[in-house]
């Protein structure tokens, strides 16, 4: 229950600027439609890629001194109120996430390296 009660408290202090107005096409709380393809690319991908920066989407949401586990609880907490079975991160499922991290930092940067 704690860990449940941190995710909407990630939400509420970082997330909800944007995911709560729709700032820069984020999509909205609770909204299925725009979080259903979201949804699909499996918790651990998501959240990575949101944790480096997605879309117009800085990384970590904008608040550098946040955890990976506190911020994969705020997605988790989005995800589940657009209807995904998505629950706060255990250990094994932080070590998937930072497993995409790396995937996802290592593209961006050959990505930066042939076009500079």
């Amino acid at each position: 229950a704690d860990t449940a009660r941190q995710g909407e408290q990630v939400y509420e202090e970082v997330c909800a600027a944007c995911h709560g107005r729709g700032v820069a096409r984020a999509p909205q709380l609770g909204d299925r439609r725009q979080w259903a393809p979201l949804i699909r690319e499996g918790q651990p991908t998501l959240t990575a890629h949101a944790w480096v920066g997605v879309g117009g989407m800085p990384p970590r949401g904008g608040r550098a001194d946040l955890s990976l586990e506190a911020f994969a609880g705020g997605v988790a907490y989005m995800a589940q109120r657009a209807g995904a079975n998505w629950q706060p991160p255990d250990p094994a499922l932080l070590q998937r996430i930072e497993a995409e991290v790396r995937k996802r930092e290592a593209r961006l940067k050959a990505r930066s390296n042939r076009a500079g």
